[in-house]
């Protein structure tokens, strides 16, 4: 049977298009809304900790989502390329769905305690799991129906359904917090973003029941039989393993790193660090993300027309040269007090390099006591750069405030209390040094110059939709029909799970730790670095390739 016969006995290819995106917009929701609520789940489910470690707990319980893609990908793939493109990514989105609306019905910490933040975090795990799955299978489907003169932009409405995702998360969120009021939003209404799921689980499933399997899969089926092992074919065989990890290293590590610095790490950056209203962090990501939601398609199209190679490459060089720049033009358009502060009078904490532990706790549970902790939590929690400089053996800690100084204490081996008491005064004294100099508490929005925040946000996203643009025809055709499911996912959900899903954690981490509001950039051009270098020597041009004909 032909290929335009199988079309005419099954759904239009406007059809497939249409209910694959629809489907993975709405899973992408999902997953989205724990990103944007990060800062509302921090208080109410790690209501223990201190204000930056029940923030990074928070990211970290975002960032483990994606630590069992992978997991999921595998588990999924193999069912994927065993059993059928449809079945497979109808389950990931029935247990996607569930789990989201788990979250919105869970108690939080002050109701029951550490059980709310472990069940959180196996709602989170649950929902990572099934999104590991649901990606390969989407755009397989789409690419297995797809010409091959149209397979870049037909696959680009495949990647575009992450921005719609995301648009549909904030763009709740927005609705919502108006709704209720911020109070009530902040109490229980973030709830409702969670709950809605449900309807559209109901909606999707009732989509994707409508298709059929894809053509190029029936076909492998009918010559393949039961004859495949996906895994051994797909890991274990050198001539397809040398592909899993150059899609690995060569696109997906940059994939996680430049996308997810673009669209969640700037956020992060703007709410935390610049101290911009929530609100306006809210406006400004929907914004960019309905600018730029196209830009995937035509850098889809684009890449049927130049290649896939070329375009996903000029997105990880435009980011490397965005990274620092961009953010340094982000601090003095979003908060120009801030970034004259940093000018007229530079913090730095003058301490002995013995008495200075890494800021980083993951449980919660670690004691910062000296001097030299305490002055620098100070400032954490101030949100306001510094700088460390070395001090003589044994000197006490001192914070410089431009020519103004405030003295740290130190706190090992005193009572809880008293610790707590100790840190409370440097603090307060340390704030109104900052106060003095100029230092703004949050962003002033009269001075938030718009246009060029939104201006830097899109040099970002461009950077983004470049590499994702062509991405999902590209993984297709890397692969063989029989493995495809399976070989394409794990490399993807590690680049994106792994190396996306946790940058946000690390790069905060990185800057409460060193102070440097920037240093934690530093994480993604690392990988894009890599991914550049791998994709120049070894990734081969696959525009055009017969997705029937791959490997034989």
């Amino acid at each position: 049977m032909t290929e335009a016969a199988e079309h005419r006995d099954g759904p239009g290819l406007k059809t497939v298009v249409g209910a694959s995106a629809a489907g993975t917009a709405f899973e992408w929701y999902d997953f989205f809304v724990f990103g944007s609520l990060a800062t509302v789940i921090a208080k109410h489910f790690f209501a223990d900790a201190g204000e930056t470690v029940s923030y990074i707990m928070a990211l970290l319980t975002f960032g483990l989502g994606f630590v069992v893609r992978p997991l999921g990908a595998l588990v999924f793939g193999w069912f994927g390329d065993r059993t059928g493109r449809k079945t497979t990514f109808l389950v990931t989105i029935t247990m996607m769905g569930l789990a989201t609306v788990a979250i919105g019905l869970l108690p939080d910490f002050n109701t029951i305690g550490i059980a709310a933040p472990i069940l959180l975090l196996v709602m989170r795990m649950l929902q990572g799991f099934a999104l590991g799955g649901e990606y390969g299978g989407a755009a397989i489907y789409v690419a297995e129906h797809s010409p091959q003169q149209k397979r870049g932009l037909l696959t680009g409405w495949i990647q575009t359904t992450a921005a719609m995702g995301l648009i549909g998360a904030l763009a709740v969120i927005l609705i919502t917090r108006a709704a209720v009021g911020a109070e009530a939003f902040d109490d229980w209404g973030w709830r409702i973003p969670f709950l809605l799921s449900a309807l559209l689980l109901a909606v999707s499933l009732w989509i994707r029941l409508k298709l059929n399997e894809s053509p190029a899969y029936k076909r492998m089926e009918a010559e393949a039989g039961e004859n495949r092992a996906p895994y051994r074919e797909a890991f274990l065989q050198w001539k397809n393993g040398r592909f899993v990890l150059i899609a690995l290293f060569g696109i997906m590590i940059a994939q996680g790193a430049v996308w997810y610095c673009g669209y969640f790490y700037t956020r992060f950056f703007m709410e935390k660090v610049l101290k911009v209203d929530t609100n306006t962090v809210d406006q400004l990501v929907l914004m960019v993300t309905v600018a730029s939601a196209f830009l995937y398609i035509f850098f889809g199209w684009l890449s049927d027309r130049v290649g896939r190679k070329p375009v996903m490459l000029f997105g990880m060089i435009l980011a490397l040269v965005a990274f620092f720049p961009g953010f340094h033009a982000l601090t003095r358009a979003a908060n120009p007090a801030l970034a004259e502060a940093q000018i007229s009078a530079p913090v730095t904490v003058a301490a002995d390099p013995a008495d200075c532990n890494l800021l980083f706790d993951p449980i919660g549970k670690a004691v910062f006591s000296s001097s030299c902790d305490i002055a620098r939590i100070a400032l954490s929690n101030a949100g306001v750069p510094y700088e460390t400089v070395k001090a003589p053996s044994g000197a006490p800690t001192v914070i410089r405030v431009g020519g103004a100084e405030v003295a740290s204490v130190e706190g090992a081996g005193l009572a809880p209390a008293a610790l707590k008491a100790a840190r409370t005064d440097v603090e307060t004294r340390a704030r109104a040094a900052l106060t003095a100099a100029g230092y703004p508490e949050k962003a002033d929005p009269a001075r938030i110059n718009m246009p060029l925040t939104f201006a830097i946000l899109m040099i970002f996203m461009v950077a983004a939709c470049a590499l994702y643009g062509p991405q999902a025809a590209a993984l297709v055709e890397l692969f063989p029909t029989r493995v495809r499911y399976t070989a394409m996912s794990l490399p993807y959900n590690i680049g994106t799970g792994w190396v996306g899903g946790l940058l946000p954690a690390a790069s905060f981490a990185l800057v409460a730790a060193s102070g440097n509001i920037y240093f934690g950039l530093w994480y993604a051009v690392a990988f894009t670095v890599v991914a550049v270098v791998v994709s120049l020597l070894w990734l081969p041009e696959t525009r055009g390739r017969d997705l029937d004909t791959i490997g034989d």
